[in-house]
């Protein structure tokens, strides 16, 4: 069955942008010649990126001034934007009221006496909401409940995220007691993730590591375990994309890889310069004048207790090198510090029970966070499809790639095929074509059977 058709031009169908007093709204969908949208693991914010080219087509009130100077665009206008894919089933990205965008400026302005060509790069609101706020009281007891409490509650005089978007927490083990210190909200959640395992999914010794992002459907405070375990209905992925050099794809995939490169597959160097397989952290104790050492490894620490991307463990690395510690790390254990209780009684009466035990166990937790952030990304790949608007970064896909071999009808790769997490997306549209670019991430080898569970 062929695939070319998705890859059309998509419909930009509304692109409104306010003026800063809400007194104008135009309409620049005629002039947008290119629509790239955004979304990161590894970012706080979705963004967009337009490119426009301005030829005074998009509203008689403004005479003949350009956008920039007409509207004007001096940044932060509200915009209502509509944008559909190509699919059979087109899938729609619309972004107004709590999923609106706002300007963040506008760039690499080039003028003309009958056209301007210009930039402009957009904001979901809470991007500059966090630069307007702070956290700064102490936070007691569950991590997922206090990121729950940052996002969408006021942190201070009146300030804060405050989002009315859809916020996913996946509930968290361990407690940890903290004080804001003035650090901006995405900063904070971002730095509670590395502290956090998940309740539900792994092993408490094991499974550490969270990822604090934002997608389409709302904000994302996801365990890693978790996301390579997601479950879509009756499959362990959302979709099933195939590389071949055939113009139709097999009925059983979605879409045809367009495009494939290999950004990252073996770096032993590197993986031992990090410390992936086994490394060894020292604890210092200042209230008791002692120190701890902890070696943490695959082997011992991690084996059956993480969920994997790929059918191979990661120990699958020759054992002369897994084994011996390849980094150390020193960390300072927060004993006295912030102990728990409703006032300062309780919390006296706490610290006297146990004087010598941290406030938060990171000898448990923080090295193993590490391992797991460096482990997720050890392959990186990178493919183009056809516009997809439905996918969504931190989704599980299924990708297969043909083999290397001298038969005319390749085998599909077992190795490097199977289920890989959407680090990072670009839906890009232009006036001829839509194509979804996608950085494809997964922790080990092999290819995991297609999957379904009842």
């Amino acid at each position: 069955m062929a695939d070319n058709s998705s890859t059309r031009a998509g419909n930009i169908a509304k692109f409104d942008i306010q003026s800063t007093d809400r007194s104008k709204i135009i309409d620049i969908s005629g002039g947008v010649v290119e629509l790239s949208y955004y979304e990161n693991i590894l970012s706080n914010s979705v963004s967009m990126t337009v490119t426009v080219v301005d030829t005074g087509f998009t509203d008689s009130k403004l005479g003949n001034v350009g956008i920039v100077d007409g509207l004007p665009l001096r940044g932060g206008e509200l915009s209502n934007i509509v944008v559909e894919d190509n699919q059979p089933t087109p899938n729609k990205l619309t972004f107004k009221n709590d999923n609106s965008l706002y300007i963040n400026r506008v760039r690499d302005i080039s003028p003309g006496t009958q056209k301007d060509v210009y930039y402009i790069d957009f904001s979901p609101r809470e991007y500059f909401a966090n630069e307007q706020s702070r956290v700064v009281k102490r936070y007691d007891g569950n991590i997922s409940d206090n990121i729950r409490q940052i996002l969408t509650k006021p942190l201070s005089n009146g300030t804060g995220l405050l989002t009315q978007k859809n916020v996913k927490v996946d509930d968290t083990l361990v407690n940890y007691n903290f004080i804001g210190n003035d650090r901006k909200p995405f900063y904070v959640c971002t730095w509670l993730a590395s502290k956090s395992i998940p309740k539900e999914v792994g092993k408490s010794d094991g499974a550490a590591g969270y990822l604090f992002y934002e997608t389409y459907d709302g904000y994302n405070f996801r365990s890693i375990d978790a996301l390579f375990n997601q479950k879509y209905g009756n499959k362990n992925y959302k979709k099933k994309f195939i590389l071949n050099n055939n113009e139709d794809k097999p009925r059983e995939y979605e879409s045809k890889i367009y495009s494939y490169n290999i950004e990252r597959d073996i770096d032993l160097g590197n993986n031992l310069t990090l410390g992936t397989y086994s490394n060894r952290s020292i604890f210092f104790d200042f209230y008791g004048m002692d120190y701890r050492v902890r070696r943490y490894s695959v082997d011992d620490n991690q084996k059956d207790k993480i969920v994997t991307g790929g059918l191979d463990e990661i120990l699958s690395v020759s054992e002369e090198f897994r084994k011996p510690a390849s980094r150390l790390m020193n960390h300072v254990l927060d004993v006295g510090t912030l102990p728990s209780g409703k006032d300062a009684n309780a919390q006296l009466d706490t610290w006297k029970n146990t004087p010598f035990d941290p406030t938060y166990d990171a000898a448990r937790t923080m090295v193993q966070s590490v391992m797991r952030y460096n482990q997720m990304f050890l392959i990186k790949i990178n493919v183009i499809i056809a516009g997809d608007f439905s996918l969504r970064a931190g989704d599980l896909v299924y990708c297969d790639f043909p083999g290397l071999t001298i038969e005319q009808n390749k085998q599909v790769n077992k190795e490097s095929g199977g289920i890989y997490m959407i680090a990072s997306l670009c839906h890009r549209v232009t006036s001829r074509e839509t194509f979804t670019s996608m950085t494809l991430v997964r922790d080990s080898f092999g290819r995991k059977p297609w999957k379904k569970t009842i």
